[in-house]
């Protein structure tokens, strides 16, 4: 999964970067001082696996991983070049979603690029960047498509269907809320790879004080929260600033730390179950003496696709798939055990994946 964060300068995106991947981004107090697009891969945290390895005294753990991407502060007039311009905006074509810093904390020791606190402001000038620069690309695909749609009907049809998207575009909406006919139409999307066709998880940056209550008795956040839900988007609470300083403890210190703030999960942790939420992700478990580790497959995911994550000759010559699921498997202390009480069962093409399934893939090629 490959996330990219976006948002205004200075409203903490790159603190919270920082925080999130410890990859050491610059942060300062003015725009731009992200020129390049800062990659960090976080380790998803999973209980399940530390208890599996012990079970099977595996020689190595692998968990899940994020891959996140900071991108430079957008401005009014990004997708024209402005700032830094465009070649921020062809960075976020990479994800699979978008994660919005939105400033919902007042300091009058850091500036905002509009002068004052206005998370909705803030987002519309994210969101109008993101539809001017998926417009200019249907523009392209639409001057390209019409030359050759004449006696083509396949062809004019994807002409209409981009006509249409332009003018839902240019009223202000984003692509997401399109609504698609048929397939084709699906196919159409899908192939553009829209900024505003992505999933959006707002990202609440508070103060301290705030988290306590997740916010609950912050303006700002609950006007985010209104416009996420509005917009069937994820929406969280984070302080960047309070990210940054957990991320230098060990984990103990970390449990005492979140304990001493009132609240039970960190940010990274927030901004995980949402992302999976958000995206329908869910993940599997993998066990033996070389190595437990967790895929992660989309929800809905059937045996063999989900054995084409490990290798491609695995969904080829799938046979079966032995499964017993995380708990069963812990409770009987073995596998043996498990199965021995008819907790694990042979799955064929057809099964449809659970999160915390225990596989083992049958094949041959």
């Amino acid at each position: 999964m490959k996330l990219g964060i976006v948002g205004l300068p200075n409203v903490g995106k790159s603190t919270l970067f920082n925080s999130l991947t410890k990859a050491g981004a610059e942060s300062a107090n003015y725009p731009f001082c992200t020129i390049d697009p800062n990659v960090g891969v976080v380790a998803v945290p999973d209980d399940r696996l530390n208890k599996l390895a012990a079970l099977y005294n595996s020689a190595k753990i692998t968990p899940a991983v994020i891959e996140f991407v900071d991108i430079a502060g957008l401005v009014k007039g990004a997708s024209k070049g402005e700032g830094l311009g465009n070649q921020f905006l062809a960075n976020i074509r990479e994800v699979d979603a978008i994660v919005h810093v939105v400033r919902c904390f007042e300091d009058s020791n850091i500036v905002h690029v509009e002068g004052s606190i206005d998370p909705l402001r803030d987002i519309e000038t994210i969101n109008l960047e993101l539809i001017f620069s998926d417009m200019e690309v249907l523009e392209r695909r639409l001057g390209k498509q019409k030359k050759a749609a004449y006696n083509n009907k396949d062809i004019a049809k994807e002409v209409d269907f981009i006509e249409r998207l332009i003018a839902f575009l240019e009223a202000g909406n984003l692509a997401k809320n399109f609504e698609l006919a048929d397939e084709d139409e699906e196919a159409y999307i899908k192939e553009y790879n829209l900024l505003t066709s992505k999933p959006v998880i707002f990202a609440a940056n508070v103060a301290e004080d705030d988290l306590a209550d997740d916010g609950a008795n912050n303006k700002y956040v609950k006007a985010v929260r209104e416009f996420a839900d509005k917009e069937n988007c994820g929406a969280f609470v984070i302080c960047a600033q309070i990210e940054q300083e957990i991320s230098e403890l060990d984990d103990d210190e970390k449990k005492m730390f979140l304990e001493d703030l009132g609240i039970s999960s960190s940010g990274l942790d927030k901004l995980i179950a949402a992302s999976y939420s958000l995206l329908g992700l869910i993940s599997y478990l993998t066990a033996g003496e070389t190595e437990t580790r967790a895929w992660t497959i989309t929800k809905g995911t059937k045996a063999p696709q989900a054995a084409g994550k490990i290798h491609s000759d695995f969904e080829r010559g799938f046979i079966k798939a032995e499964v017993v699921y995380y708990q069963d498997l812990l409770d009987c202390g073995s596998y043996n055990a498990a199965k021995e009480k008819g907790l694990v069962r042979m799955e064929g093409k057809d099964y449809i994946v659970k999160d915390g399934d225990v596989i083992l893939f049958r094949f041959n090629v």
